[in-house]
């Protein structure tokens, strides 16, 4: 519900680099592909709409119906499985005429932050009881699974990657987290050994099998699927050194050439670094990582545990996003499908993205009296 707020607990701050990161994103998608140009700018006036609105809605109020919220997360996910928009045998989107297409997985991250975050606060005394971790992990399990067999790998692990630096915000003892990694340690090393030596390997996609192999021999076969669109972005952002191309009109550039395909979405990395060479690159990333301090100090001073856990949760997907996308356009990791936060190309991921910001403001404005 809205309420009455005092201004200076606003935080502009926040507001004014999320627009100036967003504003950036534009430029950089023009220069990969001005088509996609005007749907972005119609995304930052809608997702800017979103933005305010939810803060000025009383996050509490969303709080109380996180058993809803789960609920209808977890029927979106599967109806978008059986009815939903297929593009190379995914069916990650529903089809909106006039608009697009919508993809219900990005917005699963936002409601799993505020349900896990509601229960961590009821849990909070019993986090480390057996039961407690048996109920949270069914809890985690459900969407994570359901986005999985969209199938969406990455994004369903990069859920993963949130709800867990949630729990361990939560309070999670330190002799589980090291059991879990003494555990989980060697079984991703037997997993990735035998993804590079099976000959059928179940469970995955070929492109996924692909993708994996390829991060592990980058040198073997750049006709493997995504292997020489990642070579291309290293070299693209390497070709812009220190200031970039885009003040030289003389110098030919990859997306001039089309080497990197979906320029404007995974990719957007390999044209900062082109265009705006490192010091573009140190530019986005430092407007990211204030974000992501703007959003944690708010978590500091969060009136509750909820509010803490959620700002805390929308930190993390902005920085795990973030990282995993510029490791995948500098090949440091396999080809995935994750956006960078704000700048790709991408109307689900950005209005997500504000709409999570915007619980966030409203957290910082019922911040803890001292």
């Amino acid at each position: 519900m809205l309420k009455t707020y005092q201004l200076r607990n606003y935080n502009f701050t926040l507001v004014v680099l999320v627009l100036l990161l967003s504003t950036m994103g534009v430029i950089f998608i023009n220069i990969a592909d001005p088509s996609f140009t005007a749907k972005q700018i119609l995304g930052i006036v809608i997702g800017l709409s979103v933005m305010v609105f939810f803060s000025l809605f009383d996050y509490n109020t969303l709080c109380k119906f996180w058993w809803v919220i789960y609920i209808v997360n977890c029927i979106v996910l599967l109806m978008v499985k059986l009815v939903g928009y297929e593009v190379n045998g995914a069916k990650r989107w529903f089809k909106i005429p006039k608009f697009g297409t919508l993809q219900p997985s990005e917005f699963a991250k936002i409601a799993m932050i505020i349900c896990i975050a509601i229960f961590l606060e009821k849990h909070k005394d019993d986090l480390n009881r057996l039961k407690t971790l048996a109920l949270l992990g069914v809890l985690c399990a459900i969407p994570v699974l359901l986005i999985a067999i969209e199938t969406d790998l990455s994004t369903s692990l990069d859920l993963t990657i949130i709800l867990l630096a949630m729990i361990f915000v939560g309070g999670l003892s330190y002799k589980i987290i090291i059991t879990v990694i003494a555990i989980f340690v060697p079984i991703i090393w037997g997993l990735l050994y035998y993804i590079d030596h099976a000959k059928n390997v179940i469970l995955l996609k070929d492109y996924q099998v692909n993708r994996i192999k390829t991060f592990l021999h980058p040198s073997d076969d750049l006709s493997v699927d995504g292997a020489l669109q990642q070579k291309n972005s290293v070299m693209a952002i390497g070709s812009g050194m220190l200031n970039g191309k885009q003040w030289d009109q003389a110098s030919v550039t990859v997306s001039d050439a089309n080497l990197v395909s979906e320029q404007q979405t995974d990719f957007i990395f390999s044209i900062i670094g082109e265009r705006f060479g490192f010091i573009g690159c140190i530019i986005v990333i430092a407007f990211l990582l204030l974000i992501m301090l703007q959003c944690i100090r708010i978590a500091r001073k969060a009136k509750n545990t909820s509010g803490m856990l959620i700002a805390t949760g929308l930190a993390s997907m902005i920085c795990f996003q973030s990282f995993i996308n510029i490791a995948v356009a500098t090949q440091m990791l396999p080809n995935t499908g994750l956006p960078l936060p704000f700048l790709s190309y991408g109307l689900s991921s950005l209005l997500s993205l504000m709409t999570g910001i915007g619980i966030v403001l409203n957290v910082g404005l019922q911040k803890r009296k001292y």
